[in-house]
C-alpha cells in the first residue's frame, strides 16, 4: 500500500465487483465475519482486491496491508481463508491498537461468479438483498427476518432540486459520501452543472418519472421559489422517497404545510417532511448547510 489510501474511502465494494467481472478478472473479497472490540469496523465491513487494486478498509490501516497479501495469495491459489487478527490471532506483529479482535473470510470470486450477476440485478432493480456464503458456494437472496448474511440495500440516491449555491453544495456532498446525484433545474441552461451529476432540465413531473424515486432516495429542494417548491413537495411527498426535505425559512412553514394539506395531501405524508432541512447544527453558509442535510438523510435511514 501507498503512504495514502483513497480508495480506502469505498464502503460499498459492489462496484468494484462488477468492474472486475467486465474486465473477465477474478477479484477477492473480505468480509468481517465477526469482532469483538473498539475497532472503527463491525460484521459485514469489507475490501476487494485484485491482482492491482485494492478498495475498502476494515481496521484504519491496522491490518489492511497485511489484508492484501492474504487476498493476493488466495488470487493465486483459488482458496478461500479464515483469519483472525488481535485477541487468538497467529500473527502477532500485526497488532490491534483497540485491544479486539477480527475475524475475516478471504474468498476468490470468478468473473463469472452467480453471485456477482445476482448482485448487479438486485442493484439494477434496486431491490435489496442479502449474500450468504461459506467461502466456497455463495447465494444471493431476498432479504427477510431471519436470514443472515451480508446485507445488500439499494445504493443511496439523492434528487436535488434547485441550481443556486445550496443546492450546489447539497449535491457536493452527496457525491462525498458516494452517491448517485442527480440535479434538476426546470428550464436550466443546457450548459452542464459543474459537477459530474445527472442534469434534468424539464419539468419536476418529467424527472421524477425519469428518476423513479424509491425508498433508497432522498429528495432535497432547494429552488427558493414558493411555486416550483410546492409542485416538487407534492410529487416527492407522494412519492416513495426515503427523505424529502426543502429549504426555506421556519417562518414560512405553516403557510406551506396549509398549501400542502389543500393540495390533498394527508397527514402521513405531511409527517414525512424535513422542514427546515437538515439537522439542527446552527449551519449557515451552503456547505454548513450542506453537511446538516447529508447528516440527516444518514439519520432517516437508520
Amino acid at each position: 500500500m501507498s503512504d495514502w489510501y483513497p480508495a480506502g474511502l469505498e464502503d460499498d465494494m459492489r462496484p468494484r465487483l462488477f468492474a472486475a467481472a467486465d474486465r473477465g478478472e477474478p477479484i477477492v473479497l473480505v468480509t468481517i465475519v465477526a469482532a469483538d472490540g473498539g475497532g472503527p469496523r463491525g460484521v459485514g465491513a469489507q475490501m476487494a482486491i485484485t491482482a492491482t487494486e485494492a478498495a475498502g478498509f476494515l481496521s484504519g490501516g491496522c491490518i489492511e496491508a497485511d489484508v492484501i497479501l492474504h487476498a493476493r495469495a488466495a488470487l493465486a491459489d483459488g482458496q478461500s481463508r479464515e483469519i483472525v487478527y488481535g485477541r487468538g490471532s497467529p500473527y502477532v506483529d500485526t497488532k490491534l491498537p483497540c485491544g479486539g479482535r477480527l475475524e475475516l473470510l478471504v474468498e476468490r470470486l470468478e468473473p463469472t461468479d452467480r453471485a456477482i450477476h445476482d448482485l448487479r440485478l438486485a442493484e439494477t432493480q434496486r431491490q435489496r438483498v442479502v449474500y450468504v456464503t461459506d467461502g466456497q458456494r455463495r447465494s444471493v437472496g431476498p432479504a427477510g427476518e431471519g436470514v443472515k448474511g451480508r446485507d445488500y440495500p439499494p445504493s443511496q440516491r439523492l434528487i436535488v432540486i434547485g441550481s443556486d449555491p445550496f443546492a450546489l453544495a447539497i449535491a457536493g456532498q452527496g457525491l462525498n459520501a458516494g452517491w448517485r446525484v442527480d440535479l434538476v433545474r426546470p428550464k436550466g441552461p443546457e450548459a452542464p452543472p459543474p459537477l459530474p451529476v445527472g442534469y434534468h432540465r424539464g419539468t419536476i413531473g418529467e424527472a421524477f418519472s425519469h428518476l423513479g424515486p424509491d425508498p433508497w432516495t432522498a429528495i432535497a429542494i432547494a429552488t427558493h421559489d414558493a411555486d416550483l417548491d410546492h409542485d416538487a413537495l407534492i410529487r416527492a411527498l407522494k412519492s416513495p422517497a426515503g427523505y424529502v426535505g426543502v429549504l426555506g425559512a421556519r417562518r414560512r412553514l405553516p403557510e406551506r404545510m396549509r398549501r400542502l394539506e389543500a393540495a390533498g395531501l394527508s397527514a402521513e405524508a405531511l409527517s414525512r417532511l424535513k422542514a427546515p432541512i437538515g439537522l439542527a447544527i446552527g449551519a449557515r453558509t451552503p456547505a454548513e448547510v450542506a453537511i446538516a442535510v447529508i447528516g440527516e438523510i444518514i439519520a432517516a435511514r437508520r
